[in-house]
């Protein structure tokens, strides 16, 4: 799939690419310059194409960035200033098997950071369960005070296998569900945990609460299976965080509609590719790679799109690394 999806590309690009010296080289024949010599000369730009992706094939995918933000907020506790929260996102653990070292490196940068929570936004695999057992050691190695939370993302449910009956593909839902506790993670299917520190003396204690829910979309393609209500239900944190995978999400039922502080998402890749400050992404996703900020009636409400780590259907990275976010919140 993935070789047939980068020879469709690059023979939609080839294509555009020669429409493109026509045009050109139609144009300088208007004004006297031979056609045939401007066309031919232009004809090395083809060579571009393919050679992009092959360098984000041995060299794109496997660099690695370090995103480090700081949240301010009134709402954050004065116990909780500083607290540092990791966020990945978007493994796709079936893109890893031919650099399974790539993923050492991964989990040994996020160690470097010393988390006091890991958020891991969904889509560990790409179409199987199979794909977490050879890595389940290394996922282990996530670890932080507060644990590694998760959710489940619109790879997670199988949708993008043929399965013999929807008995098979439960089951491998529940296959990945369980791998992911087997981990030792916290999975939130629309739940939320309370994170509680001791507050000022004589005072009540502080919360944060962490909720998760199960995928959400707001685009028709792809499924929904969470309940924002059900996971915010009982969440009694001053400041709020949202895991949610899809980042349609956060304007369709989160902005404006919640007292939500942070949306952390992932999903989009920002389409593995970047060109000249150019996202395709944002031709599809209106928030599609970074950090997005809008007042609301409850206060400042934040979404960050992770890129991801992982690649699927094209086998690359061109001018999008793969991220891990560092999150450090700051009591105003």
């Amino acid at each position: 799939m993935e070789l047939l999806f980068v020879a469709v590309a690059l023979v939609f690009v080839s294509t555009a690419i020669i429409i493109v010296l026509l045009a050109v080289a139609g144009a300088a024949a208007a004004f006297g310059a031979s056609f045939q010599s401007v066309f031919m000369n232009g004809l090395w730009v083809l060579v571009i194409p393919p050679l992009l992706i092959l360098y984000g094939y041995l060299f794109g995918r496997n660099s690695l960035r370090v995103s480090h933000l700081e949240i301010s907020s009134q709402s954050v506790p004065a116990s909780f200033d500083g607290y540092r929260i990791v966020h990945i996102s978007d493994m796709h653990l079936r893109s890893f098997r031919d650099r399974p070292r790539v993923l050492s490196r991964i989990m040994d940068m996020v160690a470097a950071e010393n988390p006091d929570l890991i958020v891991f936004s969904g889509d560990l695999v790409t179409t199987l369960p199979d794909e977490i057992t050879p890595f389940m050691d290394e996922l282990r190695r996530l670890r932080s005070a507060d644990g590694v939370v998760s959710v489940m993302g619109n790879h997670d449910y199988c949708p993008y296998n043929k399965w013999e009956s929807d008995r098979d593909r439960i089951a491998a839902v529940d296959s990945v569900r369980s791998k992911e506790r087997a981990l030792g993670w916290h999975l939130l299917d629309n739940a939320h945990i309370d994170l509680v520190r001791a507050g000022a003396p004589g005072g009540a204690p502080d919360t944060i609460s962490v909720i998760g829910v199960e995928s959400i979309s707001a685009m028709k393609q792809f499924e929904s299976h969470g309940d924002l209500a059900k996971a915010m239900s009982g969440a009694e944190g001053e400041f709020k965080i949202l895991v949610s995978h899809d980042p349609t999400h956060w304007r369709s039922e989160v902005l404006g509609q919640t007292d939500i502080d942070l949306m952390l998402s992932g999903h989009t890749h920002n389409a593995q590719l970047r060109l000249f400050g150019i996202e395709p992404g944002r031709l599809v996703f209106k928030e599609n790679s970074g950090l997005y900020t809008e007042e609301g009636a409850s206060g400042t409400q934040r979404l960050y799109v992770n890129d991801g780590l992982g690649t699927t259907l094209f086998p690359a990275r061109i001018g999008v690394k793969a991220e891990i976010t560092v999150f450090t919140l700051v009591h105003e």
